[in-house]
């Protein structure tokens, strides 16, 4: 809506509006209130706090904790507004000054929350498009109405997108006439059904959308509408190197006095510009802008640093653009995406000393006349504790929900007893994996490294450009296997995000350099998918691929564990039938495993037995918590993938009661738009009741049906039938969760999907939307039926990580849910159970180091008794989880660095820092060099200050202290006799004296406070 409020704001410079077949058939509400529902901010100019105020709450903002999404509001004291406007590309914040004026105008990131840019003014439009009169927002928001009944209410006279178009031209894409024909057969389809299932409120005299008629007389008739030429850019690749194929298109069409524009900024594209360059044997140059290109002379090639999804031709300008796939980045390290989650209000946490309880709350205390924030811990029978914000270093997340675990009580010894027997089993673990590393050290593995040619060649048959998280795991791949040592890799990516292609090139490393390679899969579908990639990709290699599983023939099995044993099979596929007895091989080299979260530890021994030193790379998009904490300890080495495919989008995910009409509806959207669904059940039991649900309110549609009681070939035929085309809608259980390919797939309904745990429900959704066509995954729960807390947390993890690349996410959230399990040992559970994920991490951390002798990163900070030592005051930050997680991260800071950059954090996102956060930051910084330096207490009497040290202070760092404080040493203190009665004063005496204290070790360069 608001890019139509600017389409009619005047302006000197050209317009153009993009929008789909599917938005120009809606109508939209009238011109007036579209370019009335605005308001504008600039530098400078006063801030009116009421009317900014009534026009959020008037066109749909939301207030929330933290402004990550369009439509959400943070308003903060002290005069910072973070605003996300509705159509806006990212969020805003709003400074004020002390008089109510605009004192500043930032973009920030809508992740980390920080400043990207400043600009003089903006324009916020509404985050709706029901924009009520005065007294009628109560009234509407009282009848749970839909949005269009809601549109329809309020606007008696709703126009069409075209008659706010004016005189301006309209070109349609090739298909859109075909694409109305869909979307309005699905309307009508969906206006029938309300109908047909009992709701009388529906009514046909009036409609948010065009009808066929309508939309005839707004395009079919007018002489500004044009065809828009459909420039598809086709390579043939015949040859099965599409690189060659491309470079020879651009050759022709350079030759022929076309301009070519190579496309993007990925290193993808820098690559290709230059191969092409070479190629062409012509001047390359690089461009800015568009028009540059219009006027470069006829045979140019040129580079522009803009990103594009497809290539295209312009006929009429004689211009070839071209793309190569490198995808963005859409998280940040891998350190970051292995961290451990923040503390949220309501989580059950571990305190060091008391054990497992639940953090209600911040509440604030008073000590010597100061203000400062305390945690409230509840635990068994109704008993609480306070934790003062310096100890909130000994609070970690347990990670289950309140409700799935046992409280510890207070005043007993239990706690004590429990984490001193778990310490020494830690120790126990510790000792267990340091002797696997140094034998992981010492042990020789077959080095390979693959023919240069025949491995190009074999990469060459890759059809897209390699993603950055591609090359980067590939080349870490590679270089395992050429160290001489067992690789031990995860390669932990989303479904669709190129972890079989990783896979591919390890085993073409290996078979093509004489070596065996094995790759288990959970299912028969998803080794027999498997298997057909491998084949294709290693046709004319010279390497045998071969697959094993029950459904093959004795014969057929027979012959497969012949080539193996005479080792004249490169690469096998196939399930666990790869683990019997009889199974053996002449020189087995690398395992790869797809989906272990699948397999049982039964399987896992089996597959540690198959070679006395073997390579094994693991893939997964949802990695089993130990796995995964395995990867966060860097026992085991891991690759993340985390970039998307170019034109993949996130599943759209949502959790709604199951409704009849609805199910229709998304069914026969999906059948309308060429492809197919999933419905996706529990049990075997519930699949008579929902097939006869699907034949009664879908009859035209044909529907398949697989589960486990089928016999192993039956549902090989229906899924692969299925993937082929066969059927319209799949009704099967579980078993389609792995590695199912259905290009065509683009809808699932998942049948009580509270039934289903976390990393099933997301394995589900990645059947969907593989292609370029926007996947929907809706989550069914029964009608009326009140959830419990746990399970409706659970699937609302699931809506919430609904971007690309939310597998991962949603491991972190299972570790958190079900523990990581004994590292060292079979249990899923393990001591986890008992003490959380981030104690038991830390404590194993710490076990790990001491035994190597390294130095042990200690969450133990000197105490300060020094009257007021700071705090982040209520009004400054109202969000309680907001103000928590900040202590906690200035607590978790071991350099100076990161507390200066936590201080520009508190001015960019919450406006400059009160004199309260600002002592904060410097006692912070003062616990950091102290700590360096082995003090454990700093204090301040009435007529002296004190340090006390412990053996781990340098005896040069204790000469310099003396001699710059004036101060004596009396046993393990230091005394400086100075009469200090303002707490300021004393920080500033401390601050001066071990300013440039040398003796932290390698880290002396960040000692100056």
């Amino acid at each position: 809506m608001d890019a139509l409020r600017i389409w009619k704001t005047p302006s000197d410079t050209p317009r153009l509006l993009l929008t789909s077949v599917e938005a120009a058939l809606q109508r939209v509400p009238p011109m007036g209130v579209i370019t009335g529902s605005r308001i504008e901010l600039v530098v400078g100019e006063p801030f009116d706090r009421e009317a900014f105020s009534s026009f959020t709450q008037r066109t749909g903002y939301v207030e929330e904790g933290v402004a990550d999404d369009p439509g959400e509001l943070v308003v903060r004291e002290g005069g910072v507004i973070d605003i996300y406007p509705g159509g806006a590309p990212g969020p805003m914040r709003i400074v004020l000054s002390e008089d109510d004026k605009v004192e500043e105008l930032r973009g920030f990131d809508r992740v980390s929350q920080r400043t990207e840019s400043y600009l003089e003014r903006v324009t916020i439009g509404p985050a709706s498009e029901a924009i009520p009169s005065d007294g009628v927002m109560e009234e509407l928001a009282s009848k749970q109405e839909t949005m269009e009944r809601v549109l329809l209410r309020l606007y008696q006279d709703m126009p069409s997108v075209f008659n706010l178009l004016g005189d301006a031209k309209v070109l349609l894409a090739p298909d859109a006439d075909e694409r109305v024909g869909r979307y309005l057969e699905i309307i009508g389809d969906a206006y029938q059904s309300r109908q047909s299932f009992g709701e009388t409120e529906t009514s046909a005299s009036r409609s948010i959308y065009l009808d066929r008629e309508e939309w005839g007389r707004c395009v079919g008739k007018s002489a500004n509408v044009m065809a828009l030429a459909a420039g598809e850019l086709t390579v043939a690749t015949a040859d099965g190197d599409p690189r060659r194929a491309l470079a020879e298109f651009a050759r022709e069409s350079l030759a022929q006095g076309c301009t070519v524009v190579v496309a993007g900024r990925s290193n993808g594209s820098s690559t290709l510009f230059r191969r092409l360059a070479k190629a062409a044997g012509t001047e390359a140059r690089t461009v800015d802008r568009w028009e540059q290109v219009l006027e470069a002379k006829p045979g140019s090639l040129l580079k522009l640093s803009c990103d594009l999804n497809e290539g295209f031709i312009d006929p009429e300008r004689n211009i070839v653009v071209l793309t190569a796939a490198g995808g963005t980045r859409t998280t940040g390290s891998q350190n970051r995406l292995l961290a451990e989650p923040e503390l949220q209000i309501g989580d059950v946490v571990v305190h060091e000393d008391h054990g497992v309880g639940v953090l209600k709350d911040l509440e604030s205390i008073t000590v010597e006349d100061a203000a400062r924030d305390a945690a409230r811990l509840e635990y068994r029978d109704n008993g609480s504790v306070l934790v003062p914000m310096e100890d909130f270093g000994k609070l970690w997340r347990y990670g289950s929900e309140p409700e799935a675990v046992t409280l510890d009580r207070l005043h007993t010894d239990a706690w004590a007893k429990k984490r001193e027997k778990i310490v020494a089993d830690i120790q126990s673990t510790a000792r267990h994996l340091l002797k696997l590393a140094k034998q992981r050290l010492d042990a020789q593995a077959q080095t390979f490294v693959p023919p240069r040619a025949a491995f190009s060649a074999f990469i060459r048959r890759f059809p897209f450009t390699e993603t950055q998280d591609q090359a980067e795991a590939v080349e870490a791949v590679l270089s395992d296997l050429a160290s001489g040592r067992p690789m031990n890799r995860l390669v932990c990516g989303d479904v669709g995000f190129g972890k079989t292609e990783i896979a591919l090139r390890a085993a073409a490393a290996v078979a093509l350099s004489g070596g065996q390679v094995a790759l288990i899969a959970p299912t028969t579908v998803l080794a027999r998918q498997h298997f057909t990639t491998f084949q294709r990709r290693f046709a004319e290699t010279g390497v045998e691929v071969g697959m094993l599983s029950r459904l093959l023939k004795s014969s057929e099995a027979k012959e497969v564990k012949t080539a193996l044993a005479e080792g004249r099979m490169g690469v096998v596929v196939g399930t666990q039938a790869l683990l019997a007895k009889d199974v053996q091989f002449a020189n087995l080299s690398l395992l790869i495993v797809d989906e272990e979260h699948r397999f049982g530890v039964k399987e896992k021994r089996a597959m540690t037995k198959l070679a006395p030193t073997l390579h094994t790379l693991i893939m997964s998009a949802t990695p089993i918590p130990q796995t995964l904490q395995s990867a966060m300890m860097g026992i085991q080495e891991v690759s993340l993938l985390t970039t998307p495919p170019a034109r993949r989008r996130p599943i759209r995910t949502s959790l709604a009661e199951f409704d009849q009409a609805s199910m229709r509806t998304g069914l026969m959207r999906e059948y309308r738009r060429g492809g197919q669904s999933f419905v996706v059940v529990p049990r075997i039991e519930d699949i008579e009741e929902v097939e006869a649900i699907l034949r009664k309110i879908v009859p035209e549609l044909s529907v398949k049906v697989a589960h486990g009681k089928m016999r192993a070939a039956e549902i090989d035929e229906v899924i692969v039938g299925f993937a082929e085309g066969d059927g319209d809608i799949l009704l099967a259980t579980n078993i389609i969760e792995n590695g199912l390919d259905v290009p065509r797939a683009n809808t699932m309904f998942v049948w009580h999907a509270d039934r289903f745990g976390l990393a099933q429900l997301h394995q589900l959704r990645g059947r969907v939307g593989r292609g370029a066509a926007q996947g929907i995954a809706t989550l069914l729960t029964e009608a009326r039926a009140e959830l419990a807390e746990e399970t409706r947390l659970r699937l609302s993890t699931l809506v919430e990580h609904d971007r690309l690349g939310a597998g991962l996410a949603i491991s972190l959230r299972d570790l958190d849910l079900r523990g990581g399990g004994d590292i060292a040992g079979e249990d899923q559970a393990g001591h986890m159970k008992v003490i959380g994920t981030g104690l038991y991490q830390q404590l194993l951390a710490a076990a790990v180091a001491k035994l190597r002798k390294q130095p042990v990163v200690t969450q133990e900070r000197p105490i300060l008794n020094l009257g007021n030592v700071g705090a982040i005051p209520i009004d400054y930050i109202s969000d309680p989880a907001v103000r928590l997680n900040l202590y906690g991260r200035l607590l978790r800071a071991s350099k100076l660095r990161e507390i200066n950059d936590l201080e520009e954090e508190f001015e960019d996102r919450f406006g400059e820092p009160p004199q309260d956060v600002l002592l904060l930051l410097r006692t912070t910084r003062l616990q950091v060099v102290a700590a360096r330096l082995g003090i454990t207490k700093l204090e301040a009497g009435p007529k002296a200050l004190a340090m006390t040290l412990t053996p781990k202070t340098p005896s040069r760092a204790i000469t310099a202290l003396m001699k710059k404080g004036k101060g004596v040493r009396r046993e393990d203190r230091l005394i400086f006799e100075q009469a200090y009665q303002d707490s300021d004063e004393q920080i500033r005496f401390f601050e001066k004296i071990m300013s440039g204290v040398s003796g932290a070790g390698k880290r002396g360069a960040d000692r100056t406070i």
